[in-house]
């Protein structure tokens, strides 16, 4: 299907507009304590909410690291703080996404080496520089109803969205060329 096609037919019908649903940033250090603790300042102070941490899996000898042991920290957004935070991270990419990064259903991901190359982001020597995993996932109005808990019904083959569709909104809302 064609952007022109996507955009006339999202016109239209206001429940077929793809929406940010939320924008997940993710800080993995592999260890827990001190590296941790610095990583979640990090993330608190570009996000400005607190964030969760994450537990290994499974012990993997090698890297010193054991099940149930706090490796990495999670911070989700939604709604207008999503839409904020998406806007500068696409800046220290240089607003440009690959084509590879966005799955069948229009969610995408990307990685920045280094938070400082956010906009806004100054360098504070006490934690140093860390990098950060962003995960966006795209959606419709009404894709709910799969989610919720009271009276959870299947999404229409319509109101899921697809990669081309992600990519044309996310060129027209935010400038990105995707390569």
């Amino acid at each position: 299907m064609s952007h022109e096609k996507i955009t006339e037919k999202s016109k239209e019908n206001r429940m077929l507009r793809p929406k940010i649903g939320k924008v997940t940033v993710n800080i993995s250090v592999g260890k827990s304590g001190e590296p941790l603790e610095k990583a979640m300042k990090i993330l608190e102070e570009l996000t400005r909410q607190k964030p969760r941490t994450r537990r290994a899996k499974s012990t993997v000898r090698d890297f010193g690291i054991r099940r149930g042991e706090p490796i990495a920290t999670l911070v989700t957004l939604r709604k207008g703080g999503a839409e904020e935070f998406l806007k500068r991270t696409l800046q220290a990419v240089e607003n440009r996404v690959p084509t590879s990064s966005f799955d069948q259903l229009g969610n995408f991901s990307f990685g920045i080496k280094e938070h400082i190359d956010i906009p806004g982001t100054k360098y504070v020597p006490d934690l140093g520089i860390v990098g950060m995993d962003i995960t966006v996932t795209m959606e419709r109005p009404g894709y709910r109803v799969r989610r919720r808990h009271r009276a959870k019904s299947k999404v229409g083959f319509n109101q899921v969205l697809t990669a081309e569709e992600s990519m044309a909104f996310i060129k027209e809302r935010f400038g990105v060329e995707i390569s």
